[in-house]
């Protein structure tokens, strides 16, 4: 299957190019010029199944003219070693627990998912990778810790400044051997930027062999599609569900309107956000207007200029209504974040971290309306990651697991980077030769 530039459907590229260029030249996003619909038998199935069979199931019909089967399911098997349980906190409410991987976080799926393909593909090259990834939080330990040791790869973690968690930090700045972080004096956005421009940049392209690990990569969004059919396929009943997700870079929410597009029978969605509202702004007005992120209690969503929103208009040939028939936007502040973990704790004795707890609440207006309707809202990182908000607003404290106890031990080694194009170019550049 090619896949086209979502700024010019006429720009179409093999798999592996997408996967190694990771942004079109045109600065537009890949996409798959098909989006397979799966049979109704395949549903029906589900429920018997593994959570390693259903993704190796989902993986195969996207890509099957491009991976073959064998490599495939060894992709899928290191990729999923471990559970996404459902766990219901309330009637009809579910929290999907995504933070059982290695670095506790949903972004682990996509990030060990990508390593097996992006290693397949650079068999075939004979220079180093270098991966370019900006983080807000969880993407930059799930990339690094992902792509640890793998031979051929260097990883750049470029990270805002005092805008992650200590934790956070901790789980991609003390690794050492192929992984280098950059700390930015700026916020996500101006991170992210700089990755693209790095794409851009002529003389570092022909120098490097860059490619990205952010969700502008297809490689890490088809793998976050896995956990909507697992999670679907372990409700008792099935019918009118609806997903909430926490939104930054909206990542995670294209790859539940994938999962519908291949026939998953979700009756809708419910972009949950931070202040950062520019999703749900554009849902209420039509307009879509960037604007510099708001730092927030929910750090891993302070995204003022979501890179995926192009994937969605996509998806939707740009019609506003059909995107609002399948979506619904809401905005939460800190000080409703905060009341919703602890009322949760309360009264579910249940742990939701800052990102969570945004989703719950989203879940919850729109159930309000929708009483017909059970939810299921994306835990994506564990409590423990956010230990000074969850223990400050919850006044208990929070069991920190042993994996997270190891990076803790670890020794910060970051470089300073302002946000300058120029003087990242000049320490990218001496950093790779």
């Amino acid at each position: 299957m090619n896949y086209y530039s979502t700024n010019n459907k006429k720009s179409t590229v093999s798999l592996k190019e997408a996967v190694l260029k990771g942004l079109a030249p045109d600065k537009g996003l890949y996409m798959p010029e098909s989006i397979p619909v799966l049979p109704e038998s395949f549903f029906d199935s589900l429920p018997g199944k593994s959570f390693q069979q259903i993704a190796y199931e989902v993986a195969h019909a996207l890509l099957q003219q491009d991976v073959p089967a064998d490599e495939l399911r060894k992709m899928v098997e290191h990729t999923i070693t471990f559970d996404a349980p459902l766990v219901e906190i309330e009637k009809s409410v579910f929290s999907l627990e995504l933070f059982h991987g290695p670095t506790l976080a949903f972004k682990d799926f996509g990030a060990r998912f990508m390593s097996q393909l992006l290693s397949w593909f650079a068999k075939a090259e004979k220079r180093e990778i270098v991966i370019l990834v900006a983080t807000s939080g969880d993407t930059g330990s799930a990339v690094a810790n992902g792509f640890l040791g793998v031979p051929g790869v260097k990883v750049v973690v470029l990270y805002p400044s005092g805008k992650v968690s200590d934790i956070q930090e901790k789980q991609f700045t003390t690794l050492g051997q192929n992984i280098t972080a950059l700390e930015v004096d700026g916020t996500f956005d101006d991170c992210q930027r700089l990755v693209k421009e790095a794409f851009l940049d002529e003389e570092l392209n022909k120098e490097f062999f860059l490619t990205s690990a952010n969700s502008i990569n297809i490689a890490r969004l088809i793998p976050q599609s896995f956990y909507y059919f697992y999670a679907w396929s372990r409700l008792k009943d099935r019918s009118n569900v609806v997903f909430s997700v926490p939104s930054g870079n909206f990542g995670n929410l294209t790859a539940g309107l994938i999962a519908k597009r291949m026939g998953l029978p979700i009756r809708h969605f419910i972009a949950s956000t931070n202040r950062n509202d520019i999703v749900p702004e554009y849902l209420d007005t039509g307009t879509f207007n960037p604007k510099p992120s708001q730092a927030t209690v929910s750090n891993a969503m302070d995204v003022g200029n979501p890179s995926n929103f192009a994937r969605m208009m996509d998806l939707y040939a740009n019609d506003l209504n059909n995107i609002k028939a399948d979506i619904t936007g809401y905005r939460f502040s800190d000080d409703e974040t905060k009341q919703a973990m602890r009322a949760v704790y309360e009264t579910s004795n249940y742990t939701l971290d800052p990102h969570g707890a945004v989703g719950y609440l989203g879940l919850k207006k729109y159930l309000s309306e929708h009483t017909e309707a059970k939810g299921v809202f994306l835990e994506t990182a564990h409590p423990a990651k956010f230990l000074d908000v969850v223990e400050d607003t919850l006044k208990t404290e929070v069991k920190i697991p042993e994996r997270l106890k190891q990076f803790v031990k670890g020794n910060k080694k970051s470089i300073p980077c302002s946000k300058d194009f120029v003087h990242f170019r000049s320490i990218a550049i001496s950093l790779l030769k």
